[in-house]
């Protein structure tokens, strides 16, 4: 019988394997700080993002962030840059990870961007992604 060792298991666990719906995106359920979130993967998105609404529900004092201006594709919007403690994603544990929150109206749903996705391997055949932990 052949056993594989514990590190081997450990990077196992530090692995997600995702499923593109019907339009060709990647969502994945996970947690801020904790706290459950719903991301959409966007490589297009250069640091993690989240709506305004999330943040207050996840306690997230952006406004002590640094103020800044984001060109979306709704048009320019106020977004704070914050630091977040942690962001799991099944067995992907990443902390001190950069975060815009978009303050008012425009973003709906929190975007797993690049700030976090830069951090894991990515490999993507077809309609399945698999995230990867590095470090």
């Amino acid at each position: 019988m052949h056993y594989r060792n514990a590190e081997a298991i450990a990077r196992d666990l530090r692995k997600v394997l995702l499923a593109a719906d019907t339009r060709g995106h990647f969502y994945i359920d996970g947690a801020v700080n904790g706290v459950p979130v719903r991301f959409l993967v966007d490589t297009g998105a250069t640091m993690v993002s989240l709506p305004q609404r999330d943040a207050d529900r996840l306690g997230i004092d952006y406004r002590a962030g640094r103020r800044g201006s984001s060109q979306t594709a709704n048009g320019a919007a106020t977004v704070y840059l914050v630091k977040i403690d942690s962001i799991r994603i099944g067995g992907i544990d990443l902390h001190g990870i950069d975060a815009l929150v978009h303050e008012g109206p425009g973003l709906d749903q929190a975007l797993l961007g690049m700030s976090f996705l830069n951090r894991v391997n990515m490999q993507r055949e077809g309609a399945t992604m698999t995230l990867i932990q590095r470090f």
